[in-house]
């Protein structure tokens, strides 16, 4: 059987977004040869001076998107609010997309993620289809539940707890799904990699613990504690879901353990996700490293965790807007087997992701032990 040849030319990718994930996306690239190239309109984004050419534009618009990715052979996303339709017309002159244009619609409009998990019988918890807030108004009987906007939302935004009629006008004036609160005893994060052949590769699952007030991954657990029996049936349904999704590129699926240990697709991410960051360190290959091998052809790698894992994320402080200072960063460099990962970003404000920080240990107490210390020891304030 003869060996397969890699031709090692420069292929040009683009990536369509400059914030951390971008950044860290590029700092993997560095192993393999390639030449990246960023579309974003802040020319101090976190990514802008990691890339070989950064092209200031607006993603969302459909000439900037496309006048962006004529010359390139591939191009990746590292939000969903990007131009599917300059997208789309590209995909047909050649470039490969990672995520495809169709499964980027589906996903990045919440009523369409739904209706794909029911149509493809992936358990998803029950919802209705709201078109605005007298809609909303009218499935009090419905409740407790969660709104969500349809378009637009992220980190947390676009995200609306809906528990009495008395919260009603908490909900969205716009199209959006309302959906069955599920008595959650685990949320649980799942990455696996598509390559263009249809192989896969499965991250082992992570336990994900929010912050209850802005609704942002506080701090997650690798591997999550999941009997045999969870583990097997969440990492059936996140495979059922990638799929059906028929695309190449990594996929975040979020899912919900309840009370009776049933298993719900809450989410997919097209994209590398904040609850793979710790695979930077915890793993042989991390998700960033594991895209650039989707997208530049190469055998799919390693996802196997060296070790246990802690991530932190580090968010703006309460109360403080403005030039970024990082209180208690020295104290946190000195803990063993800690990794500070700051995004470089200028200006702080409250509830902004500014870094992450991965902690390694074999002990799981320890983990926990050392991500609540991690948490009350860096801030990030204004001066």
């Amino acid at each position: 059987m003869g060996k397969t040849i890699y031709i090692c030319r420069m292929k040009k990718v683009g990536i369509l977004g400059g914030g951390q994930l971008g950044r860290m996306l590029l700092q993997a690239a560095v192993n393999y040869p390639v030449q990246t190239a960023v579309l974003e309109n802040d020319s101090e984004c976190p990514a802008a001076h990691l890339c070989n050419y950064f092209v200031k534009g607006d993603i969302t618009d459909f000439d900037a998107v496309y006048n962006f990715g004529k010359g390139l052979d591939a191009i990746t996303i590292e939000i969903e609010s990007v131009n599917e339709a300059a997208l789309e017309q590209l995909e047909k002159e050649g470039v490969n997309i990672y995520p495809k244009p169709a499964t980027l619609k589906t996903i990045k409009n919440k009523i369409l993620q739904k209706e794909f998990y029911k149509k493809n019988e992936i358990p998803t918890s029950d919802f209705i289809v709201t078109q605005n807030l007298q809609e909303l108004n009218s499935h009090t009987a419905f409740l407790p539940a969660v709104h969500k906007i349809a378009m637009g939302g992220y980190d947390g935004r676009g995200v609306q707890v809906i528990k009495t009629k008395d919260d009603i006008g908490k909900g969205f004036d716009a199209p959006g799904v309302l959906e069955k609160m599920v008595k959650i005893k685990k949320e649980i994060a799942v990455i696996i990699a598509v390559n263009d052949k249809g192989e896969t590769a499965i991250y082992p699952a992570v336990d994900m613990v929010f912050d209850p007030l802005l609704n942002l991954l506080d701090y997650q657990l690798s591997p999550a504690d999941l009997t045999d029996k969870i583990l097997w049936k969440i990492e059936a349904i996140a495979l059922k879901v990638v799929k059906h999704l028929n695309s190449p590129g990594i996929f975040a699926v979020e899912l919900f353990v309840d009370a009776n240990d049933e298993v719900f697709v809450n989410e997919t991410a097209p994209r590398v996700h904040n609850s793979g960051h710790h695979t930077i360190e915890a793993n042989f290959s991390s998700q960033f490293d594991m895209l650039w091998r989707v997208i530049l052809g190469y055998p799919l790698g390693n996802t196997a965790a060296i070790l246990p894992a802690a991530i932190v994320n580090i968010l703006g402080a309460e109360g403080h807007t403005g030039d970024a200072y990082y209180e208690g960063l020295e104290e946190v460099l000195k803990i063993d087997d800690a990794f500070v990962h700051l995004y470089g970003k200028k200006q702080t404000k409250p509830g902004r992701k500014m870094g992450h920080v991965t902690v390694l240990s074999k002990q799981r107490q320890q983990l926990i032990h050392q991500a609540n210390l991690i948490k009350h020891t860096l801030k990030v304030v204004s001066k």
